[in-house]
C-alpha cells in the first residue's frame, strides 16, 4: 500500500473506495477534522500488465561474477498516453521533467483514474539492465548473462513490486529495503507526438548504502554502470567515488550514464572528476554531451563526441531520429538511425545503452555492428508503447546479432580490444 498523506493529522475516515482498471487500486481518505486527505494505492498483479521473462529458479544462486551491475535510482514507473489538454489542466509544461512531492504525485495519479497507462520497476537505468538481460538471456550468443542492480527502495509494497518485477526480468535487485522508506516513482506522461513529461518524486531512490557486502559484489563485477542521476546527491556522490574506486581496483569497467542535462550543469565538476579519472564508457544524448563540454548549442554532436571521446575511452552519443555516434581516441564513428514509426521516445537512450553494452559483453570486434544493433534496439523500443525490450524482440534482435558477419576492423576495434 502506498499512502500519499497531505498532512500530519491523524484522524481520518475512509470515504471513497475507487477501483481502477488497471493493476494498482486506490483508496481515497478525508480527515472528518480538517481539509487534508490521503491516497492509498494497492497493487493487485494481474496477466494482462505483465511482460515478463520465464523465470530462472534463482534462490539459491548467486553467480562468481556479476557480468553487470547497475547502480541507480529505484523507482516504479507510471506510465500513459495522455493528450495536451490534460497536461494543461494540471499545469504542467510539456517535455519536461520535474521533482514532485506527494500531493503533486497523488494530484496526478488520480488525474489519471481512468486513462490507459501500466506500472513498471522503472528508472533510466532500470530500463537498460532488463533490456540487457533480455538480449543476454538467449543460448545462441553464449551463456546468460549476470545482470544485477543496486539502489534504494523502501519497505513498502512498491518497493516490493519493484523488486519482484525485476527479478522476473532476470535482472537481480541486490540491496535490502529500507524500512521505513517510501519508493520513489516516476510519472510520466506521452502526448500523441511522442513527446514525453516525466514527473519524479525521489522518495529513497537517491540513498546508497555502502558496506562490506556492497564492497564484495563490485569487486566480482566485471562492468559496473552509475546512473546520472545520483549526482544529484552530495552525500550520494561520495558513495559513488568509493564504489568506482573499488571496481577499478577489482579491474572492472565503469560506465558513467549522463541522464539529465539540468543535473551536468547543476554537478559539473563532479561528472568530471568521475570520468575524468575512473570512467571507460559515457553514455550521453547530443544535449547532454553539449553541457558536458561547455559547447553551444550550434555545436555539432560530432564535436561533442571527438572532445570527450579525449578524456573518456569509449563515448555514446545519441542524436534522436538523426542517429548517433561512438567516439573513440578523438575521433567519431556515426551510426545511422534504424528506421521505426515513433509511438514513445521515453527509454531510447536507455535502450539504446543496452544494446553498446551487449556488444561488449557478447566480444564485438568493431564499432559499427555494436552501434547498430544499439540503434536498432532504440528503434524498437521507440516503436512501441513503454520503455521496456519485449522479451521476443530482444530475441530477435540476439539472433540477428549473432548471425551478423563481422565487417573487417574499423576506427574503434583496437578500443574495443582493449576494454
Amino acid at each position: 500500500m502506498l499512502s500519499l498523506p497531505s498532512s500530519s493529522c491523524s484522524r481520518r475516515s475512509i470515504i471513497i473506495i475507487r477501483s481502477l482498471s488497471h493493476p494498482f487500486r486506490s483508496t481515497t481518505r478525508h480527515c472528518s477534522n480538517c481539509s487534508s486527505s490521503t491516497t492509498d494505492y494497492y497493487y493487485t498483479s494481474t496477466s494482462e500488465d505483465d511482460d515478463d521473462d520465464v523465470v530462472l529458479d534463482k534462490d539459491d544462486h548467486v553467480p562468481d561474477r556479476w557480468d553487470v551491475l547497475g547502480l541507480g535510482q529505484a523507482m516504479v514507473d507510471f506510465s500513459g498516453i495522455v493528450n495536451d489538454e490534460f497536461l494543461m489542466r494540471l499545469g504542467l509544461e510539456k517535455g519536461t521533467r520535474k521533482i514532485v512531492n506527494h500531493e503533486e504525485r497523488g494530484r496526478v495519479l488520480q488525474a489519471m483514474d481512468g486513462c490507459s497507462y501500466k506500472a513498471a520497476a522503472g528508472g533510466s537505468l532500470s530500463n537498460t539492465l532488463v533490456a540487457l538481460a533480455r538480449l543476454g538471456g538467449h543460448a545462441m550468443a553464449g551463456p546468460a548473462l549476470n545482470v544485477a542492480m543496486a539502489g534504494s527502495i523502501g519497505g513498502d509494497p512498491l518497493g516490493g513490486f519493484y523488486r519482484t518485477k525485476l527479478r522476473r526480468a532476470n535482472v537481480s535487485f541486490l540491496s535490502a529495503p529500507v524500512e521505513e522508506g517510501t519508493t520513489g516513482t516516476v510519472i510520466v506522461l506521452t502526448t500523441s507526438d511522442a513527446q514525453r513529461t516525466m514527473l519524479a518524486y525521489q522518495g529513497t531512490s537517491s540513498y546508497i548504502n555502502y558496506d562490506s557486502s556492497m564492497e564484495s559484489i563490485i569487486s566480482k563485477t566485471n562492468v559496473l554502470v552509475v546512473e546520472g542521476y545520483l549526482f544529484e546527491f552530495p552525500d550520494t556522490i561520495k558513495t559513488i567515488k568509493k564504489i568506482c574506486q573499488v571496481a577499478r581496483d577489482s579491474g572492472a569497467l565503469v560506465a558513467v550514464t549522463a541522464s539529465d542535462v539540468t543535473c551536468i550543469e547543476r554537478h559539473y565538476d563532479d561528472f568530471w572528476e568521475i570520468m575524468k579519472n575512473y570512467a571507460d564508457i559515457v553514455f550521453a544524448n547530443s544535449d547532454e554531451a553539449q553541457a558536458f563540454c561547455h559547447f553551444s548549442s550550434e555545436e555539432s554532436p560530432i564535436s561533442s563526441t571527438q572532445y570527450l571521446s579525449h578524456f573518456v575511452p569509449l563515448v555514446s552519443v545519441t542524436d534522436g531520429p538523426r542517429g548517433s555516434y561512438i567516439g573513440v581516441k578523438g575521433e567519431a564513428l556515426y551510426i545511422p538511425p534504424s528506421p521505426c514509426v515513433p509511438v514513445d521516445t521515453c527509454g531510447a537512450g536507455d535502450a539504446y545503452a543496452s544494446g553498446i553494452l551487449y556488444g561488449l559483453l557478447r566480444g564485438a570486434s568493431d564499432l559499427k555492428g555494436m552501434g547498430t544493433l544499439a540503434a536498432r534496439v532504440a528503434a524498437t523500443v521507440v516503436g512501441q508503447q513503454g520503455t521496456r525490450l519485449r522479451v521476443q524482440d530482444a530475441a530477435r534482435l540476439a539472433e540477428s546479432f549473432a548471425l551478423t558477419p563481422s565487417p573487417h576492423a574499423d576506427v574503434g576495434s583496437d578500443q574495443i580490444s582493449s576494454l
